[in-house]
């Protein structure tokens, strides 16, 4: 199939190569969020349980518009936990973290989110895939706020 979008196929690439890469630890941390709110105990638990599901709440929105711009431009999305994996730099951790370990991950999951989005929208900025750029900048500003948010519920 010929897409014409102003954009070279090599180009668009490399686009959806760092989207599937923003996408993969997008969904790590959805479920991870998603799983320190089922868990999350402690004097916090009512702020921690609403807080963290206004996250994962945030984040499911965020994979399918991550994925669908990969799809614009041309290439599949990663969609099996395989996939995401292989291309997530987020980690899950084994045990049972106690709330403060907790808001302490998800901080800095944010943070690396942020980090990965920001690395994506350099490379859409290369490429001049403005629509990519669009997507990711508010990306970034919400993440870097949910970690500004978590450090202060951590202290």
């Amino acid at each position: 199939m010929d897409i014409n979008i102003g954009i070279s196929e090599e180009d668009r690439a490399r686009s959806a190569e760092a989207l599937s890469r923003l996408l993969a630890d997008t969904y790590t941390l959805y479920l991870k969020t998603h799983g320190y709110h089922w868990n999350v105990e402690g004097p916090h638990f009512q702020q921690l349980h609403i807080q963290f599901m206004d996250q994962y709440t945030e984040m499911w929105t965020a994979v399918d518009e991550l994925a669908e711009r990969i799809r614009a431009l041309g290439h599949k999305a990663p969609g099996s936990y395989a996939q995401f994996v292989k291309l997530a730099t987020i980690k899950e951790e084994d045990g049972e973290p106690s709330w403060q370990d907790m808001v302490r991950n998800l901080e800095q999951g944010h943070e690396q989110v942020a980090r990965t989005a920001r690395e994506v929208l350099r490379i859409a900025e290369d490429v001049s895939d403005d629509a990519t750029g669009d997507v990711v900048a508010p990306r970034i500003t919400l993440h870097e706020k949910t970690a500004w948010m978590l450090r202060a519920t951590a202290s």
